[in-house]
């Protein structure tokens, strides 16, 4: 039978809900965002990006067409705890190899069901993002105060890898360096369909030992926290945007590639995270429908000089995009490469091709 154990906010505001997953053996603290995918948990739940964080899913429903290892975006998970409205013990889909439960409690992840997940997305979306305690009883004043003061730290560090790994494809074109920082399975799974071969390397990588590798581009992924903590990463890709080579970025990439060329960055009330965030293109002015997963954003008025803002969400006018103009790069705040999420801007991956093979023949 399920215990009866508590979400407790800053603020002191209470819920209380039933344990699944893992037991809670000890106080869980994190940082409590919200997600509005209605699929796609099995990509949301092993996303790097969500280190240091408890995920509320927004959709009542979560478990109900079961774990597929197929779908994972990491080795392994890296929230803090799962909260949801209810979990479906016995999915029904030809693909599903386990249930939610055990992947949880096998990952030793707790987890939280019979939640009111619309009063506490309400909760969020009208006080921001707020730190969370998942505890058996409410806590003293003591233990109140000090969640308030909790911060995460070293997130990049704790989920790049920590060596260096050569991936091949069957027809490969060009060689790509895949900058660590939290990387999703889905960019390097994109690229070798695009005919390159991959070398993934550590968040701690220095400029030269990239440039050692003899790159014909660069990718700088998506990853967790704040992207003004990741100062000596930033010193790098300043040397690296110096030397003529393609760099594209996504999500945190995007935020560090702007922060390393005189750019700005910003935590936003309570982030995007889902898979129907609408972006702009701001020469086409066609919408795109985007998968999202950051609490941090580019400044849209103080994007990097020399650059112009290529995407615009269509909701709140934050910055999605930037092309820079000194050198062959572009980022962009969404994943073009989302799974379990649409797949309307896939066709960037391409114009990164693009970048790397104009480039070369510049240089020929």
């Amino acid at each position: 039978m399920s215990k009866k154990i508590y979400l407790q906010l800053e603020d002191g505001t209470i819920y209380e809900g039933s344990s699944f997953g893992a037991p809670l053996i000890k106080n869980v603290i994190a940082e409590v965002v919200f997600t509005t995918a209605m699929t796609g948990y099995v990509e949301t739940l092993t996303d790097p990006s969500y280190y240091g964080q408890m995920i509320v899913q927004t959709f009542p429903l979560v478990g109900n067409y079961g774990i597929n290892p197929h779908d994972y975006e990491s080795k392994k998970l890296h929230i803090s705890a799962y909260i949801v409205h209810e979990y479906c013990p016995n999915p029904s889909n030809f693909r599903s190899r386990f249930d939610l439960d055990k992947f949880l409690i096998e990952n030793n992840i707790p987890g939280i069901c019979n939640v009111d997940t619309r009063a506490l997305t309400k909760k969020i979306r009208s006080n921001g993002v707020m730190i969370g305690c998942l505890c058996t009883s409410p806590l003293s004043h003591k233990e109140l105060t000090t969640l308030k003061n909790w911060k995460i730290t070293e997130a990049v560090k704790h989920v790049s890898t920590t060596s260096l790994t050569r991936f091949y494809s069957s027809l490969p074109k060009h060689h790509v360096v895949l900058w660590d920082f939290g990387a999703k399975e889905n960019i390097l799974r994109s690229l070798i369909h695009l005919n390159c071969d991959v070398s993934i390397v550590p968040a701690s990588t220095t400029c030269n030992e990239i440039l050692s590798l003899k790159p014909d581009g660069i990718m700088l992924s998506n990853g967790p926290g704040d992207p003004k903590d990741n100062v000596t990463i930033i010193l790098e890709l300043q040397k690296l945007c110096a030397c003529n080579i393609p760099i594209f970025g996504i999500c945190l990439g995007h935020q560090l590639l702007a922060l390393a060329n005189g750019g700005d960055t910003e935590k936003m009330k309570y982030g995007h995270r889902g898979a129907n965030q609408p972006v702009k293109d701001t020469k086409t002015g066609k919408t795109y429908i985007t998968s999202q997963n950051h609490g941090y954003a580019v400044k849209t008025y103080q994007i990097p000089p020399f650059s112009n803002m290529s995407f615009i969400n269509v909701n709140d006018h934050t910055c999605e995009g930037i092309e820079y103009h000194l050198f062959p790069a572009f980022s962009v705040q969404f994943h073009p490469e989302a799974c379990g999420g649409p797949h309307d801007t896939e066709f960037i991956f391409q114009k990164f091709i693009d970048l790397m093979e104009g480039v070369k023949e510049t240089c020929h």
